[in-house]
């Protein structure tokens, strides 16, 4: 039998688009009612990428402008906020009181974190109060990972981020030694320290090659986020 997590972490990876068909493999896995992926804050901007449905959308909404919520703080701390009785939360007062007509009982915020870059959460509430079990709450940071990819890809996409130099033998060279800098410090795939140099030019406004530059230098080293997981009750 296919274990069906591998198998919608594997069709999460191959996908590529917005709306809510990047839910749609969270949810065949998660036992919660609705999902929403959105970034955060002024890296790219307040914006929901996907969501299930439309109060999924509106819970994100609701947090872009009051500025708190749990995917605030999971961005902010780097971790994961559970919170298995939303009613029974009171720092977020703002938001807690504007969810309260709405029937969500539980909230779940995974942050989308590629490297140092935080860049948006992933939302999963419930119409009832429930707790996410460990295995659960694991299997959501995964697919906030592979999400996270997702959503910088789309982000670099609709956007120039490299100089026409990036592309010259040398700075291919220096670009690809600077991705090994990346492995080296941070332990993830080469694919993930490639996108993160990318990223990291793209919020400064800078290539790539500079950015490369840098890291071999030392002026610049990157750390992992705490990916420790946090209960607001």
């Amino acid at each position: 039998m296919v274990d069906r997590f591998a198998a919608a972490a594997s069709a999460l990876s191959q996908m590529d688009g917005d709306g809510s068909s990047l839910t749609l493999p969270i949810l065949d896995v998660i036992p919660v009612t609705g999902a929403a992926i959105s970034t955060l804050g002024d890296f790219l901007g307040s914006e929901t990428v996907a969501a299930s449905d439309d109060l999924a959308a509106r819970i994100d909404e609701v947090q872009f402008d009051l500025g708190e919520g749990p995917c605030w703080e999971a961005l902010s701390t780097g971790r994961p906020v559970l919170s298995p009785q939303l009613a029974d939360v009171r720092r977020w007062p703002a938001f807690s009181e504007a969810m309260a007509p709405h029937r969500v009982g539980a909230l779940f915020a995974f942050p989308l974190i590629i490297g140092p870059l935080r860049i948006g959460a992933l939302d999963l509430y419930a119409v009832q109060p429930m707790e996410l079990g460990a295995r659960d709450a694991k299997r959501s940071e995964v697919f906030a990972s592979i999400v996270s990819r997702h959503v910088l890809r789309r982000a670099l996409g609709s956007a120039a981020t490299t100089e026409s130099d990036d592309h010259a033998p040398n700075a291919r060279r220096i670009i690809h030694q600077a991705t090994g800098f990346v492995i080296a410090q941070l332990g993830i795939s080469a694919e993930d320290a490639h996108l993160l140099i990318q990223g990291q030019a793209f919020s400064q406004g800078r290539s790539m090659r500079e950015v490369a530059e840098d890291l071999i230098e030392r002026r610049l080293t990157y750390e992992l986020a705490d990916s420790s997981i946090e209960d607001t009750r």
